[in-house]
């Protein structure tokens, strides 16, 4: 049984871990650079260790060093949270030479799932509707000039490794190949060191659905519902909601079933997501995996009613799956804001300082997630979330109301955020009647 853990991670994630190690009754050790030796995280793990100075290559993407304050601390587990080492199969891979248990899926898997290339493949070869394209990596121009004639425009030249819409491209018709194909490889390159990509079609104005999975390692897997994250900013997620208001009681079963098949294939251990795009005739198709934890993983936290960080850490210690598929139950409606530090008044600016006033709202069927408090820094080093805001009612109404009285009363002074931005979207009318895609801040901002 696992008796301590070190969470690889900063900000939210590393505080809602050290949380759930703690009822757990599971020892934590924080890691910290020198820009967060005063975060919560910090001043509420059993133990914290400095890996280095801010920049995340010299600290918090310094396997090094994370392993080696593991070792120091007599860590017997690594939770990696998201984002930096959360989706690295050279540091599962490491964590498991140390005698480590890292906390989410195989090596072998997060590297698979990690090449969208070879995802794609994988789930096709599971059954799982694919977008047409490349069947692995373009290696010329010329072989993406045939297939893009094949396919048809308008088609994404897309970076093979990585996220977060870095090294990817839309292409309208051919003449733009080239140069997006020049952009779309170099930016690859300097973003995750690898400059490979694939063409896949491109979807217009489709919805962003995502089927949160469990899954023991062994085969056995369950779907806990889907999420809606079509609004994004981009490509970047800033709102998102659970269930969909787009997919119907057959769609809903189908897609989860599907997802859920997937992660059965490659023997999945712990949380993941299968993310889909749906286009306008209700067609969905795999865009990719995510080996690890969601940001927005309280919405499906709310209505389903299970703490998704205990499970994998439960998962982690051989516990199996907390419940079969009929045993899921959805219940109600839950939303959720992302708070970033931004000046969504000034094309998203970032907004890093001390923040110098800090009131969370509260109230029935709120719940803030955050490392943020009056006085603390929010460093200009790292990605610019502070808070999620997640709202939850019977039903997607009384979501939405909560979610906008609770904005109202969200405090937060010194610095700009995106509170605002969000207040104009739950009073947009499509947004409240559920009618919106990928495309929405683009309309929003018409």
């Amino acid at each position: 049984m696992l008796k301590k853990v070190l969470v690889a991670n900063r900000g939210e994630i590393a505080l809602r871990v050290i949380r759930a190690c703690r009822e757990l009754g599971i020892a934590t050790v924080a890691v910290y650079s020198t820009a967060d030796r005063y975060s919560l995280p910090v001043i509420l793990a059993d133990e914290s260790i400095c890996i280095g100075p801010p920049r995340p290559f010299e600290s918090y993407l310094d396997s090094r060093r994370i392993l080696s304050a593991a070792i120091i601390s007599n860590a017997d587990a690594i939770h990696p949270g998201y984002g930096f080492l959360a989706e690295n199969a050279e540091f599962a891979e490491k964590c498991s030479a140390h005698h480590m248990k890292f906390i989410g899926p195989s090596p072998e898997v997060i590297k698979k799932m990690g090449d969208k290339a070879e995802a794609k493949r994988t789930m096709r070869d599971a059954g799982i509707p694919v977008i047409p394209g490349s069947e692995g990596l373009v290696q010329t121009l010329d072989e993406a000039l045939s297939i893009a004639r094949e396919i048809g425009y308008p088609v994404m030249v897309k970076a093979a490794f990585g996220g977060g819409g870095k090294g990817m491209r839309i292409v309208r018709e051919e003449a733009q190949l080239k140069g997006c194909w020049d952009m779309a490889r170099a930016e690859a390159e300097s973003a995750f060191g690898n400059s490979g990509v694939y063409i896949e079609k491109c979807i217009e104005k489709p919805r962003h659905i995502e089927v949160q999975l469990l899954g023991d390692g062994e085969g056995g897997v369950i779907h806990l519902g889907e999420r809606d994250c079509s609004i994004q900013r981009r490509h970047q997620k800033l709102v998102e909601e659970s269930p969909s208001p787009a997919l119907d009681k057959s769609t809903r079963a189908r897609i989860g079933k599907i997802a859920a098949k997937g992660a059965e294939a490659i023997n999945y251990e712990g949380a993941g997501t299968i993310e889909f795009l749906l286009d306008a005739n209700g067609n969905f198709f795999f865009l990719e995996m995510n080996t690890r934890i969601q940001v927005e993983h309280p919405v499906t936290e709310s209505v389903v009613d299970l703490d998704l960080v205990k499970e994998q850490i439960r998962i982690a210690n051989g516990q199996g799956l907390p419940l079969s598929q009929d045993d899921v139950i959805i219940r109600g409606h839950a939303i959720e804001c992302r708070i970033n530090a931004e000046d969504s008044e000034r094309d998203f600016a970032p907004s890093p300082g001390k923040i110098t006033a800090f009131h969370a709202p509260g109230g029935p069927g709120i719940r803030v997630d955050t490392h943020a408090y009056a006085e603390g820094e929010i460093p200009p080093f790292y990605d610019s979330m502070i808070a999620k805001l997640i709202c939850r009612g019977r039903d997607r109404d009384e979501a939405l109301a909560r979610m906008s009285r609770a904005l109202d009363e969200f405090i937060i002074e010194g610095i700009a955020t995106t509170i605002p931005f969000h207040k104009k979207v739950m009073r947009n009318l499509d947004f409240i009647r559920g009618e919106y895609d990928t495309s929405f801040i683009f309309q929003l901002n018409e």
